[in-house]
């Protein structure tokens, strides 16, 4: 059977601004687009942190609920949660079976979370996941630094996934930007 698939999130704090971006595509094994609208950025926990994913659409769904789940029961630190999270997912016998990743972020924090217990937080202020996360990331990197007087956070994450999207076939430029 056919495995379904989102990709390409990327996340950027730039001058006391978060913001990240995500595009709509949903891929079906390697040859088929099922869906074009697909929202893989949301807010969570009363619009104070933005989470994204990257892989198998239901397992991501999962991971929001279970990520969510862990920033009510320890008050909306994004820190413990992840790490809460990492740990679950990582030990549960049917968690570690799920296929995705996810970047959370609040203003002071961003992390990457995948199911080999890994907690990342990056050194630059940028993460990007999936399969134009690269392209992103290469985009976002050369954006913020040379330009990015000139621009905003939301302006450089909408901009990062614009280029993944002419790159990557399994990213589309239906592009959902959320922000803090």
């Amino acid at each position: 059977m056919a495995e379904f698939h989102a990709t390409t999130i990327f996340a950027v704090q730039h001058k006391g601004q978060c913001a990240m971006s995500g595009d709509g595509q949903v891929t079906m094994g390697n040859a088929v687009v099922m869906k074009h609208t697909a929202k893989k950025v949301r807010k969570l926990f009363n619009g104070k942190v933005i989470a994204g994913f990257a892989g198998s659409v239901a397992d991501a769904f999962t991971l929001f609920e279970k990520f969510e789940g862990k920033l009510e029961e320890y008050n909306g630190n994004l820190q413990r949660a992840a790490v809460e999270l990492a740990k679950q997912w990582r030990s549960d016998k049917v968690l570690r079976q799920l296929e995705a990743m996810l970047i959370v972020m609040n203003e002071s924090s961003m992390l990457l979370i995948s199911g080999t217990g890994e907690v990342i937080e990056p050194d630059d202020g940028i993460l990007a996941i999936g399969s134009g996360g690269n392209y992103a990331l290469s985009a976002g990197r050369a954006l913020k630094q040379y330009a990015g007087d000139h621009l905003t956070a939301k302006e450089i994450a909408k901009s990062s996934l614009e280029i993944a999207a002419d790159i990557c076939v399994y990213t589309n430029h239906n592009i959902i930007v959320e922000e803090l």
